[in-house]
């Protein structure tokens, strides 16, 4: 059985210091978790392997982790599986409350609803990792995150399918007006009519954001016997017969439905606004379940009224209620009324990705990216830091530990890190950065309990100082260190 691990974790105060907003973030990791296969495979020269040696921080009983918005027993059951105190609460929070329960936790795992800004990370000063159970990522401060040592991960693919299907359903269900007639037929009205219902075989399905959920939408509307073009800000392999535009224009002109697949980004607010509706074919049909600000809502409102488009469907809206309950109107919304009075139009609430299925595989790998993070600073997957791995240290590998040492990224720090590793042997290193945050991971051998805690007052105390620019554009000196954590 692996000795169970320990660690000092020493995070530095920056809360009243002011930092650049430029760091580059990806809302879309693509690097997949899976080891590459040896060079030297198929020969005589091999390496004996063992066991992992399980890593752990600090006594994992006193590893406080928060989950909101409900998330999914698989997430759950990996994380109190590891021993850690866990809390789980169906809904979001308000604003005083969050920042009340952040203060003592080490991990806080959320969905869609609950905002994490900068008002409420500075009274996190434990928090060392953020858990999206989602795909998206805008409801986090991420540069302050990362300039303050907290990384954050994601669930970029693990939904893709529960939303294109979603999608699929929805051209259909539009196409034959089929939510009226359902609407008519509860209230005891019986109207068969096939007047502007159409198939959906032959039709062209524009597509705006060809990644994971467009392309997957792309074949099974193929299958369905749909002609796919797709727009996107960067070209894009077609898959099947799909074909790919110049333009947002080309899309809008030659498409009888319109579905958005874009993140939230400065570019993509009101994307779609009234001279967009103005380029759409007649009759045509628009669906959104990406971002509620993709969609000038007022706008579609007119388009509809004024027969430009025939029908639309809508997943997400610029503002969403925190919880379940009779929240959707003007209160919310200043043309909630408006959009609820519109004829063949779709309205769900966030639901593209609520599928068991779903749910249960963003769980699973959220949590495990958790895990990894917690137990070995491994960074595969994170949308704020440099992506870093090192080889699993191995039962075999007594008295050895992990440093990690994250620190803003300014000359002389890397070479006065490895003065003070450099007194033990080091096994291996890896260091990385993105933008201003860099990440070092480093396994030193021979080390004792002592020699732990000398090192980290060691690099707690380095002297390196980084230039930061405050709000008033002046220069200040602050200390290059963000983070240091020590691992055993």
């Amino acid at each position: 059985m692996a000795t169970q691990a320990n660690e000092i974790a020493l995070s530095t105060d920056l809360a009243s210091m002011v930092v650049p907003q430029h760091l580059s973030v990806s809302t879309s990791p693509t690097t997949t978790f899976q080891s590459p296969p040896s060079s030297f495979a198929g020969s005589h020269l091999t390496r004996a392997t063992t066991a992992p040696k399980h890593l752990k921080p600090f006594d994992t009983a006193d590893i406080k982790i928060l989950l909101l918005e409900n998330v999914n027993q698989s997430g759950k059951d990996i994380l109190t599986g590891q021993g850690y105190q866990v809390e789980a609460l169906k809904t979001s929070l308000p604003e005083d409350q969050l920042i009340e329960k952040i203060r003592d936790v080490h991990v806080i795992g959320i969905r869609s609803k609950t905002k994490l800004t900068e008002k409420v990370l500075r009274e996190a000063k434990n928090l060392i990792v953020i858990g999206c159970f989602c795909i998206g990522t805008n409801q986090v401060d991420l540069d302050y995150a990362a300039k303050h040592g907290i990384a954050v991960f994601n669930s970029p693919f693990a939904n893709s399918r529960s939303v294109a299907e979603l999608v699929i359903a929805e051209i259909i269900v539009l196409a034959r007006q089929l939510g009226d007639r359902s609407n008519e037929l509860h209230r005891g009205t019986w109207n068969k009519v096939s007047a502007r219902c159409w198939e959906i075989r032959g039709k062209t399905l524009g597509i705006i954001g060809y990644g994971h959920i467009g392309s997957q939408l792309s074949v099974l509307a193929e299958a369905m016997g749909m002609q796919v073009i797709y727009y996107d800000v960067v070209n894009l392999m077609a898959l099947g017969t799909a074909r790919q535009v110049p333009t947002l224009k080309d899309l809008l002109n030659a498409a009888d439905f319109v579905t958005c697949h874009v993140p939230e980004l400065p570019e993509t607010r009101n994307m779609i606004g009234t001279p967009q509706f103005e380029q759409m074919k007649n009759g045509s049909y628009l669906i959104n379940a990406s971002r509620g600000t993709v969609v000038d809502i007022p706008a579609l409102i007119n388009a509809s009224r004024n027969g430009i488009i025939a029908g639309a469907a809508l997943d997400v809206y610029p503002n969403e209620p925190g919880g379940n309950g009779d929240y959707f109107n003007n209160s919310l919304n200043s043309w909630g009324e408006d959009l609820r009075s519109l004829k063949n139009i779709i309205l769900s609430p966030h639901i593209g990705g609520s599928t068991e299925e779903a749910q249960h595989a963003i769980g699973v790998e959220v949590s495990e990216a958790l895990v990894r993070y917690i137990n070995s600073g491994v960074t595969i997957g994170a949308v704020n830091f440099p992506e870093v791995n090192l080889r699993s240290l191995t039962q075999d590998e007594a008295n050895h530990a992990r440093v990690i040492y994250i620190h803003h990224n300014v000359p002389g720090v890397l070479r006065k890190v490895n003065e003070i590793l450099g007194d033990h042997n080091v096994d291996k290193q890896i260091t990385d950065n993105k933008g201003d945050v860099a990440y070092l991971m480093a396994d030193i051998s021979d080390v004792q309990t002592s020699d732990l805690k000398e090192i980290s007052d060691n690099l707690e105390a380095l002297s390196c100082k980084c230039q930061i620019v405050s709000h008033f554009h002046k220069l200040i000196l602050a200390a290059a260190r963000i983070l240091t954590r020590v691992l055993y």
